[in-house]
């Protein structure tokens, strides 16, 4: 079997990618280890915004903003998008500083923010919220989506435009010539082609290693709650400074809810060592009837854990890589890459095809970890 691309990752930047290829009449082959959705992209929180983000990372997010206002027309579904603001709490005097230079630096890129000041002022905002606030700011035009529906869009669009899309297969790893790509090896078969594409997340290491390229990874599990339906009351996604607590509600009124993140050390994951703790659990509890008096009676009806492939300076790699011709990799995205995922794909299949784009991706080289001496932590997930 062959393929002018092969994507290895059944999220949503290798199922971006599928639809940008395969629209434009390149032959393309996805090849997911388990289902669509079933990583980082099912497992998130799912928030699409722009404010909190890395510089490097905005002019990505302004780009992938424009893509979500019309993605679910794009993609022939309804993806659950909602453009109803992001609120990163103020819990006390101490965190009003830093939550001011969210809005201060996305006001200095040309992004609509506003710091509420007091209770009051977010509540005119977001009245389910508890009352014991210093304050917030608000970024009206982030949001949220589902995230599976989302990659299962994606994948649909890009079967119809002609891309084979196979689940349940694992590639072994990826055969060369020595310079460039001649393909990949799968529990089942060698398959053909010149590009292959890694968005494998957590498990692009183990591809990558073989061929000396090494992007440094920390694994995190970070815990997540889902409730029973409730009637709307909370539009906006919520973070705190901590990254302690991340929390939304969803189309079909089930709130989202996620807490922090701890090393995550396992060689494979599977259904029980993703779990969070009971401690973990606990925080997340505790932050959200904390936050949101409302969900103190309110049933759990499902707990997850996801993994974050996270880089020392929590940026992505996203690069053709110098090593090996052919090769494209996107990695490390660090809890914040579903935002990006509709201009991902577009980076992905430019590179694939044309080994340039006009996104800039510059700061995502690999190299640039040679220099990182500290790490950063993930306070924001999306």
């Amino acid at each position: 079997m062959s393929s002018s691309v092969i994507v290895i990752g059944g999220g949503i930047s290798g199922t971006a990618a599928a639809w940008e290829l395969a629209r434009h009449g390149v032959s393309v082959t996805l090849l997911e280890r388990g289902d669509l959705a079933s990583m980082a992209s099912g497992w998130t929180l799912a928030g699409v915004r722009q404010s909190g983000r890395h510089p490097a990372e905005l002019p990505l997010a302004k780009a992938a903003i424009r893509r979500w206002e019309t993605l679910d027309n794009e993609l022939n579904q309804d993806i659950e998008y909602r453009q109803h603001g992001n609120l990163r709490l103020a819990l006390t005097p101490n965190d009003v500083p830093a939550i001011q230079q969210v809005v201060a630096d996305a006001n200095a890129a040309g992004i609509a923010a506003t710091w509420l000041d007091g209770a009051d002022a977010v509540h005119e905002v977001a009245p389910a919220l508890t009352s014991n606030l210093v304050g917030a700011s608000f970024c009206p035009t982030d949001g949220h989506a589902n995230p599976q529906l989302t990659v299962l869009a994606f994948a649909e669009a890009a079967r119809r435009a002609g891309a084979e899309i196979r689940t349940g297969v694992e590639v072994l790893g990826i055969e060369t010539d020595g310079r460039r790509v001649t393909g990949v090896k799968t529990t089942m078969e060698t398959i053909f082609a010149e590009r292959v594409i890694v968005a494998a997340g957590v498990y692009a290491p183990r591809l990558l290693d073989p061929l000396g390229i090494h992007i440094p990874f920390t694994i995190v599990v970070v815990p997540g709650i889902q409730t029973q339906p409730l009637e709307p009351m909370l539009d906006q996604v919520l973070g705190i400074p901590s990254g302690g607590f991340a929390g939304r509600q969803q189309a079909d009124g089930r709130f989202r809810i996620t807490g922090s993140s701890t090393p995550w050390t396992a060689t494979d994951h599977n259904a029980d060592n993703v779990m969070p703790t009971l401690g973990q659990v606990g925080n997340v509890v505790a932050w959200s009837t904390r936050l949101i008096p409302a969900l103190a009676q309110i049933r759990a009806t499902r707990i997850w854990g996801g993994l974050i492939d996270k880089t020392p300076d929590a940026l992505p790699v996203i690069e053709a890589t110098p090593e090996v011709e052919g090769l494209v990799v996107a990695a490390g995205f660090s809890g914040h890459g579903f935002c990006l995922g509709p201009v991902t794909g577009e980076i992905l299949a430019d590179l694939a095809t044309e080994g340039v784009t006009r996104h800039p991706i510059g700061p995502f080289a690999r190299a640039r970890l040679d220099e990182v001496t500290e790490a950063e932590a993930v306070t924001l997930h999306g």
